[in-house]
């Protein structure tokens, strides 16, 4: 690679329209300044491996009429910062700065309780040195943490490490009068074998209360606070602080697994009654002392944590945390979460969650009423010192027309939610990946992605401790939707989109968002609508939207393999927001946990569309079949000389079809013809592949 990476940035949307405004988000490393300008993506340029563009295949290319914007300058360089992990955040209130005695209570499954220090649940800061926190220490035991002040914080362990992937019982106490502090933890058995193989552990201490600063700020779950300034923090402006610090974290600590039933009352119980598990839902838990009872069963599609108790300290679930997973109550008879929500009172935390990068803007762009749709992007170049060649960087982004005003009769379906599953992957760059163990990253842009974990990951990995990843956002730098990059998704639409523009053709450019949110009108609009290389992902309002369009007649050019494949959710508040369960079946890289196949979101059951009685072969004559590193061709059948379909074969010569270019024509990800799935008997097969290796694998 000639050049190393040092500029990255998103926008605040992948998609606007003329009129609208798009923000721009950009960190570069090495200070300096930068130059942005904006430009029409016509192509983006297609690597195998080095930094060369691929045997064969015209590289990055932009559109060669001018396209001045307001943006476009020179700006100063800075670096951003990302915190990631999720917890949640309940503001700075009275009580709990006033906070002296105190019980607090909840129920843990941990699934990483060896990693070493992590927060439960408290108001202790690690920066101010005062509050109190549940807490498991390095070796994964249960503690209770309380704030020295200026001196170091006291701890009180049960010395036990908690069990993992166990649901346990966790208490603590502190009475300001006496300085006696416990701690308890008690498994929670869910079978007869359990209750006999994990004993429960406690502890206690009498301290000084003198010493001892159990009052703080605001209260967290799932992380510490490691801010400068949390007493003037609020839900609205938390989500994450960046300073010069290379190791400055928004929240430190943070938990790997679920909680449930957190409470806190502001007296102290006895030993005895700490050990007591004989609890009910509800405020009754602590009587008159109680403080507060977050119910997490409330509200699963939301990020609001709602406070039961009489103080209204309600909260909320900062870089999305999984919600609609069994909590402690899950028996296995109630699959899904509408039914019995209180068998679903848990949210499930990970150190390495993200919804939003939460950088601060660089610059706008307000859109003009005259531009033209199509595929956009700003073009960042960043050189530090000036002794070196400068380092640069796209944030593409979609101008689509404005609602119910097409500017032509052909629409190019942006697959956004196929491109933020694969968000980040790094499956193709790891060890003992299908394509082998490759040397080096194909690309800079691989290689950036590779040294910044931080930047989130796709729903093709899995977290920390195991748990597949539900979530992925657009809120972030997003390294494989870039100008440059593999054969693949966003690279390989911009293929038809110069296709499209070379050959004159009048298009709009759409999004499966906008489908998603218009539905069948938004393509109705459209004489013709093409999809792009690889449109698997859908949500329910999206497939409806398009069986609709083709019901009435719309013609639909499907231009891709593996599509219509898995039933997404689309965040009901937040842009650019995906949710993916991946329930009883398909080629997937990760099995949803039981009781989790149910959309946080929407409260759909999630899978394949097959499962769901919609096959792809219903809406398009064929579905998915087969994938693997292979590059195959198609040979014409009978059927292909038909007058039906004749017409498509003109000035195509003899009988094979596909078995140039950079990858032959039946590759990758391949659908088949299948009456029993619902292709149509009057469908015409003009082509069948062959010539393919042991590398292409049924799906």
């Amino acid at each position: 690679m000639t050049t190393r990476k040092t500029i990255v940035g998103y926008a605040d949307s992948l998609r606007v329209t003329p009129g609208g405004t798009i923000r721009f988000m950009v960190s570069a490393e090495g200070g300096g300044s930068y130059r942005a300008s904006m430009t029409r993506l016509v192509q983006a340029g297609v690597v195998l491996g080095g930094n060369d563009p691929a045997l064969g295949m015209p590289g990055f290319e932009l559109d060669t009429r001018p396209h001045p914007a307001s943006c476009d300058g020179v700006y100063p360089a800075r670096r951003q910062r990302i915190a990631t992990g999720s917890y949640i955040f309940v503001p700075p209130a009275d009580v709990l700065r006033d906070l002296k005695s105190f019980t607090v209570e909840l129920y843990i499954w941990a699934t990483t309780p060896a990693k070493g220090r992590q927060a439960l649940l408290g108001t202790y800061s690690p920066v101010a040195g005062e509050g109190f926190a549940l807490a498991l220490d390095d070796m994964g035991a249960a503690s209770l943490v309380i704030g020295g002040g200026g001196e170091p914080a006291t701890w009180v362990s049960t010395g036990r490490p908690v069990a993992e992937r166990t649901w346990t019982r966790i208490a603590a106490s502190y009475d300001a009068a006496t300085g006696h502090a416990a701690v308890v933890q008690r498994p929670v058995a869910q079978t007869p074998a359990g209750t006999l193989s994990i004993p429960h552990a406690s502890a206690s201490r009498n301290l000084d209360p003198t010493a001892q600063r159990v009052g703080g700020g605001a209260l967290l779950m799932a992380a510490w606070q490691d801010l400068r300034q949390d007493d003037s923090l609020d839900s609205e402006n938390v989500r994450n602080e960046h300073t010069e610090s290379d190791d400055y974290m928004a929240t430190t600590a943070n938990f790997n697994g679920c909680i449930d039933s957190p409470r806190l009352a502001d007296r102290a119980l006895s030993v005895p009654e700490l050990h007591a598990d004989k609890r009910v839902h509800g405020r009754e838990v602590f009587g008159d002392a109680t403080l507060a009872v977050w119910d997490f069963a409330r509200d699963i599609s939301g990020e609001m944590i709602e406070d039961l108790g009489p103080n209204a300290l309600s909260g909320v679930a900062m870089n999305l945390p999984t919600r609609a997973v069994p909590g402690r109550r899950w028996t296995g008879d109630e699959p899904c979460y509408h039914n019995d929500v209180t068998q679903y009172s848990a949210i499930h935390f990970h150190d390495d969650d993200l919804c939003d990068a939460g950088w601060d803007v660089d610059f706008q762009w307000r859109v003009p009423r005259e531009t033209i749709s199509g595929i956009y992007a700003v073009r960042l170049s960043h050189d530090a010192d000036g002794s070196r060649e400068a380092s640069t960087d796209e944030i593409p982004f979609f101008v689509t027309p404005e609602r119910g005003r097409p500017t032509a009769p052909v629409a190019l379906l942006i697959p956004t939610a196929t491109y933020l599953s694969y968000a980040n992957q790094t499956l193709h760059l790891r060890p003992g990946s299908i394509n082998g163990d490759p040397p080096d990253p194909p690309c800079e842009n691989d290689a950036f992605l590779l040294e910044h974990p931080e930047f989130g990951l796709s729903q093709y990995d899995y977290h920390n401790d195991g748990h597949g990843v539900v979530f992925s956002s657009a809120l972030r730098p997003i390294l494989n939707l870039k100008g440059v990059g593999m054969p693949w998704g966003f690279v390989l639409d911009t293929l038809i989109n110069a296709f499209l523009i070379r050959s004159g053709y009048p298009f709009d450019v759409i999004t499966d968002q906008d489908l998603h949110e218009q539905g069948q009108a938004l393509l109705d609009q459209y004489r013709v609508v093409m999809t792009g290389s690889h449109p698997e992902y859908w949500s329910s309002e999206m497939m409806s939207g398009l069986e609709g369009y083709l019901e009435e007649g719309g013609r639909l050019m499907y231009l891709g393999g593996n599509g219509f494949y898995w039933r997404v959710g689309f965040h009901p508040a937040t842009d650019g927001v995906v949710e993916v369960r991946r329930a009883e079946d398909g080629t997937r890289p990760w099995i949803a946990e039981p009781g989790e196949y149910y959309h946080q979101f929407s409260g759909e059951y999630g899978g394949l569309w097959r499962r769901l009685g919609r096959a792809p072969n219903r809406l398009v004559g064929v579905g998915f079949a087969a994938q693997g590193v292979d590059s195959a061709f198609y040979r014409r059948t009978e059927a292909s000389r038909d007058p039906r379909a004749a017409f498509i074969f003109d000035g195509v010569a003899g009988d094979v079809v596909g078995e140039f270019g950079l990858i032959g024509a039946a590759s990758m990800e391949i659908d088949r013809f299948d009456l029993r799935l619902g292709s149509p008997a009057h469908a015409l097969v003009v082509a069948t592949s062959e010539g393919h290796s042991e590398a292409m694998l049924r799906a």
